[in-house]
């Protein structure tokens, strides 16, 4: 274990094997950090914040502060988990939960670059990439291994699909599709994230019926039959692509961005 002089962390925090911490760090009261981490200069990591291992925090990164919200009570006790091997780069902030016991969490293999933000209540999955400048806003969730692009605005409540890919600079108001490339302000569906699928291990059985069940999203036949339509394609990943258009579709969710025409 490394800490440097001039860092602060608190008596209370429970640090794992082999952690190092840099100059002028902050650790807070009742923070865990798990084996061979790496908090490096400036960083500061708030209270009741939970890293696993491995992980990578860079310079001047503030992870697990106060929520940006007008429901949030200063004695609130709630949580920022983050899981193994994720590398949080410069300037990256994540905000606690803003509800008593809630956590604002993050999978594991995740790439967050420089100034990213990840407000309260969040919940993203495994080995996504988020790029430079993107902000995503309260109780959004992201799928395992999506990649959102720079400059990107997520609205509040907002999902995006597992294997998800969302262009540069896009306004994210609607779900974004799993397995569909989504970009635009307004934002929409731009047809399969061909890339990220292969990249997965998608064979070429299983992309054919994604590209069947988008065709029936662009040739915009009545939803009630391309569900009906997916249901009967017995996919696994177009019965998940299904699901998620359900889920978007009820009642006080965001619905979701159709594909373009």
């Amino acid at each position: 274990m490394t800490i440097h002089a001039s860092a602060v962390v608190a008596s209370d925090v429970k640090l794992g094997a082999n952690v190092r911490i840099g100059p002028y760090a902050v650790i807070e009261e009742d923070v865990v950090i798990g084996d061979d981490c790496e908090i490096a200069a400036h960083a500061v990591i708030k209270r009741y914040t939970r890293l696993g291992a491995r992980n990578r925090i860079a310079e001047h990164a503030v992870i697990g502060g106060d929520p940006q919200d007008f429901k949030f009570k200063a004695d609130c006790l709630s949580y920022t988990e983050i899981g193994d091997d994720n590398w949080l780069r410069e300037g990256v902030t994540i905000h606690r939960g803003s509800r008593q016991g809630s956590a604002t969490r993050i999978g594991n293999g995740c790439f967050l670059m420089a100034y990213c933000h990840v407000a309260h209540d969040c919940q993203l999955g495994d080995q996504i990439v988020i790029a430079n400048g993107t902000n995503l806003a309260g109780e959004v969730v992201v799928g395992d291994r999506a990649n959102i692009s720079g400059l990107v605005s997520v609205h509040q409540f907002c999902h995006i699909g597992r294997n998800a890919m969302v262009s540069q600079s896009s306004k994210i108001n609607q779900n974004a599709l799993p397995f569909c490339v989504t970009e635009g302000n307004p934002s929409h569906a731009r047809g399969l994230n061909l890339v990220g699928l292969r990249r997965s291990g998608f064979g070429a059985e299983e992309i054919a019926a994604l590209k069947a069940a988008y065709r029936l999203l662009y040739q915009r036949v009545p939803l009630a039959e391309t569900l009906e339509a997916m249901e009967r394609m017995q996919s696994p990943a177009v019965g998940e692509l299904r699901a998620f258009i359900e889920l978007s579709t009820r009642p006080k969710e965001r619905g979701f961005a159709h594909p373009a025409r």
